[in-house]
């Protein structure tokens, strides 16, 4: 299906991903537009970009303000945010509302943007407490964390631009009406029809933040593993008997992303992860010669995604389980 730069910036702020997603369009599914939206975001738009596509938003809890811009771009995204936020409107009073007003500009205040959440079917005080929550977060992970829920955003709008302009072909096969519905309940931790839906990236993924330059870490080497030794798991104090399986690596692109370190499969194997960054290489003069972050995927969590960033220094690094 063929849609141009408009259609996209209403699904997305940035100018930048409006004209590159044109570029490798038209796609086949939603799914084929998804994912090509996902690699898009993170490795072609740029900071600059992202903050565009963050000012498109109106502030949570405010509907849109009319523009005299005659875009349809700009019509259509305030349209959808209106409808993203009837959830919150409808389950807000003036005292949380005015709360929310309050939270929003410390938010905007402490980071230099609009506080950001893929607000469909939530309430006023779910997104609040989400609001408090991450308040005290360091500007960089909270930047990350507005990017993945820009993203997720995003992939609502094209499954709403997808069922709205679906022609029934000469088959009378037409784009299923519920894939905007599917798309929302993911958005908002529902339960999908299909106990096995299609990713869109691969089940583990990372990124390299390097804190003491507050960029992206570039260049850098990273290894993906699985353990398979003899015991269930690597016993702590013991010495590696070789038990790791390599599953894929990659080096790190110019916005501090790995490419594809792992097939995309429906259901990751459960086990001992080991995600390795070769950080000697990368900052010679550093205290870590490598980094090793080893976490464990359970068997209830076959289905869900693990983001393993790496924030580093020349003397520390830290880690979190982002989405």
């Amino acid at each position: 299906m063929e849609y141009g730069e408009e259609e996209f910036l209403a699904c997305c702020g940035s100018t930048r991903f409006a004209h590159e997603l044109a570029k490798v369009s038209p796609f086949s599914s939603l799914q084929e537009a998804i994912a090509a939206a996902r690699d898009v975001w993170f490795n072609k738009v740029d900071v600059n970009g992202w903050l565009q596509a963050f000012s498109a938003h109106p502030q949570i809890g405010h509907s849109p303000s009319p523009s005299s811009s005659s875009s349809s771009a700009h019509s259509t995204s305030a349209q959808w945010s209106k409808g993203e936020q009837s959830t919150a409107l409808a389950t807000a009073t003036s005292s949380s509302l005015q709360e929310l007003y309050e939270w929003n500009a410390r938010y905007r205040e402490k980071f230099g943007f609009v506080f950001l959440i893929c607000a469909s079917g939530r309430s006023t005080d779910e997104i609040l407490d989400e609001l408090k929550k991450r308040y005290p977060n360091r500007p960089i992970i909270e930047f990350e964390i507005a990017a993945e829920e820009q993203m997720k955003i995003t992939e609502l709008r094209l499954a709403k631009l997808f069922s709205t302009k679906a022609k029934v072909s000469s088959t009378g096969d037409q784009f299923p009406e519920t894939a905007s519905k599917k798309a929302e309940d993911a958005s908002v931790g529902k339960t999908s029809a299909s106990p096995n839906p299609t990713r869109t990236r691969p089940p583990i993924t990372t990124h390299v933040l390097d804190v003491s330059r507050g960029s992206p870490g570039a260049g850098i080497e990273v290894h993906l593993e699985i353990w398979k030794g003899p015991q269930p798991r690597p016993l702590f104090g013991k010495a590696d008997t070789g038990g790791w399986a390599f599953l894929g690596s990659s080096i790190t692109n110019n916005d501090g992303r790995s490419g594809q370190l792992m097939s995309i499969v429906d259901a990751v194997n459960p086990g001992i992860y080991r995600i390795s960054f070769n950080t000697g290489k990368y900052c010679p003069s550093g205290f870590f010669p490598y980094v090793s972050i080893v976490f464990e995927i359970k068997k209830s969590q076959e289905q869900e995604h693990f983001h393993v960033p790496l924030l580093l220094s020349p003397f520390s690094f830290s880690t979190y389980r982002g989405s």
